[in-house]
């Protein structure tokens, strides 16, 4: 196949983006009475409106014609066939298989995983009615009131996020923090009120090899012995979510208080297996199906709806025509629910580890850009931070608001007070405000040019009814898709992430020349000097 930018299609959107360059959103709007409401597209409780994209008919036929030539329907169903579509890795990323429903068969050679699939749901369901019920109890026989997670990357946003994305749902009686920094203090702080007769640890790491969370785990461990002076109550105080049976027990997990999850699982793409938990012990066993019903129903869109009238394919490709064809490097997430707080946090992992690539699947240099840079706050607050650069900055940003229309904490009029800014933000980016009104309002001749807005800057809108488990995740399954479609366009990996693996590797050289002032250096003088500048506090 020959090299994406040399695809017609590709070549066809170069040239179209060029005829388009001068043409305006007012003027695709004043073309268009009806097209507020032809560029919308509902799906697994989402309605996504992406009329405010600088996007013609023309635009979006390219597009999906791009799609084709790129094999983005072999590429879905090779992923539900569970083949290694993680080639580097030559695994499978099968995370469609965590949210199979009752009669769904997912092969992973040759073998169904569905079953085991849904026997780690039953006891995590299990573990969760035990501790949230009062019946288990930890070392000295109290019930536990706090849980602490301790996981980094995928093991703590996924379940982070969830759990405060859902904290309308959760128990009350029970408090839920997370820990994924080897800072101490982040321990430290997470604990610091805490009784440790009540306190339940969930550490997870897939390989129970990861240097921040064994870190952070071994605190934990030391933290409660100190309190309870004998070795058995560890297993009383934490379970695992893991792959490795043998250090699990060497840590003092009952192994039967582990739950497992296969390599077809990402980090990224694994806040609906075992690694939610924590997010189960929080919400419940049937709020946390509900969640998985969301996953699937968005997943079922995903994998049937034709392109034209496919959500995730939509954004996806919109997305890659922001990045490719009108040089828009920066992307903004901008939830207006205060529950969504940590969403931003979540897609810049799910974004840039996956997309943040520049090797082909064949071994070549990409041509082109890929992921933008992700980012986000949600609104109403960013817009006393950083929407001034939105609306009139130097730097373009594809916008991506999301929003619920009924409040899950009606107070007085606010939720309409919110609403309303959230629909006025992508009015006043897509439409601005011209020379001509500015100086219609009598505005000083002075400060004509600083009042103008140029507008002409794109945002997606994404509705939804409520904020649920389900509508949670349809949307987390909806940004996976799209982050697949990219990577499909794209010919990248979107499921290894080998970025990662130096600076582990460089600091874990690091860490004992920092510990020992003996051992000599042989990094260049910019790091030499710094690691002894670090050792002074030894001497």
């Amino acid at each position: 196949m020959p090299g994406r930018t040399e695809l017609a299609a590709w070549k066809a959107l170069v040239a179209h983006a060029d005829a388009l360059a001068g043409t305006h959103l007012r003027e695709l709007f004043a073309a268009d009475s009806r097209r507020g409401e032809r560029l919308g597209l509902e799906a697994a409780g989402w309605y996504l409106d992406y009329s405010k994209n600088r996007v013609t008919a023309d635009t979006l036929r390219l597009l999906l014609q791009l799609a084709d030539a790129c094999g983005l329907r072999e590429h879905i169903d090779a992923m539900w066939r569970g083949e290694a579509i993680n080639s580097t890795e030559k695994r499978a990323a099968l995370h469609v298989a965590l949210r199979a429903q009752t009669g769904e068969e997912f092969l992973v050679d040759g073998i169904d995983v569905v079953p085991e699939v849904r026997a780690t749901l039953e006891r995590m369901a299990d573990f969760s009615n035990r501790v949230r019920s009062g019946e288990w109890k930890g070392h000295t026989g109290m019930p536990i009131r706090a849980v602490v997670n301790i996981g980094i990357g995928g093991s703590d946003l996924g379940p982070a996020m969830a759990c405060e994305a859902l904290r309308h749902y959760s128990r009350r009686d029970l408090e839920f923090r997370f820990v994924s920094n080897v800072d101490g203090t982040d321990f430290s702080e997470a604990t610091r009120d805490l009784d440790p007769a009540q306190t339940l640890f969930v550490v997870c790491s897939k390989t129970f090899t990861t240097q921040e969370t064994l870190a952070n785990a071994h605190a934990a461990r030391t933290w409660l012995l100190q309190a309870m002076g004998v070795e058995h109550a560890v297993s009383r105080h934490f379970v695992a979510v893991s792959t490795n049976a043998v250090e699990v027990a060497k840590f003092g997990v009952d192994t039967a208080n582990r739950f497992g999850f296969r390599d077809w699982v990402g980090g990224r793409y694994s806040m609906d297996s075992a690694i939610g938990l924590s997010t189960m012990l929080a919400i419940g066993a049937e709020n946390f199906r509900g969640m998985l019903g969301g996953f699937h129903a968005m997943d079922a869109h995903f994998r049937s709806a034709p392109f034209a009238r496919n959500l995730p394919v939509l954004h996806g490709l919109l997305s890659v025509w922001n990045t490719n064809f009108l040089a828009i490097e920066s992307a903004a997430v901008l939830p207006y629910d205060q529950y969504l707080k940590r969403l931003p946090a979540y897609l810049q992992q799910l974004v840039m580890e996956s997309n943040g690539k520049q090797i082909t699947h064949g071994g070549r240099r990409v041509e082109y850009a890929t992921s933008p840079v992700w980012w986000g706050e949600p609104g109403t607050n960013g817009q006393h931070s950083f929407y001034q650069l939105l609306h009139q900055g130097t730097r373009r940003v594809a916008c991506d608001f999301i929003g619920f229309r009924d409040a899950l904490n009606p107070l007085g009029n606010q939720h309409e007070l919110l609403l309303a800014n959230l629909i006025a933000q992508a009015e006043a980016l897509a439409f601005g405000k011209s020379r001509q009104q500015v100086e219609a309002d009598g505005t000083e001749q002075a400060l004509i040019p600083h009042r103008v807005f140029e507008g002409n800057r794109t945002s997606n809108v994404l509705l939804a009814e409520r904020l649920t488990p389900a509508t949670l995740g349809a949307l987390v399954a909806l940004y996976e898709h799209s982050v697949f479609v990219q990577g499909v366009i794209w010919d990248i990996d979107s499921f290894d992430q080998w970025g990662v693996e130096l600076g582990k590797q460089l600091a874990a050289r690091i860490a004992p020349e920092l510990a020992d002032p003996k051992l000599p250096l042989a990094h260049d003088s910019s790091t030499n000097a710094l690691i002894r500048r670090m050792r002074l506090r030894n001497t």
